[in-house]
């Protein structure tokens, strides 16, 4: 019965992780958490790449670098502030 029910808790936090998908912005946010990253569809970047953003702590700057994604994980939604 144990075993059926680690399976099943398993499972359950297992299957949101397959399914996951990158969110990429149009805008990039006005705030972000230290080491949170933010994907931002940028002018800056060049076709097929995206500006990939890491929040910072407080007196650094963000760190910003353009990289690839896989074109089915990625899905374009609007910021919101």
């Amino acid at each position: 019965m144990r075993s059926f029910a680690l399976g099943l808790i398993f499972s359950a936090v297992a299957m949101p992780c397959l399914a996951q998908t990158v969110t990429v912005l149009k805008s990039e946010p006005l705030v972000l958490a230290p080491y949170e990253v933010a994907f931002v569809q940028d002018a800056s970047c060049t076709d097929g790449k995206v500006l990939k953003v890491t929040g910072a702590i407080r007196g650094l700057h963000r760190r910003k670098a353009c990289v690839s994604l896989p074109s089915e994980q990625a899905s374009l939604v609007t910021a919101t502030p």
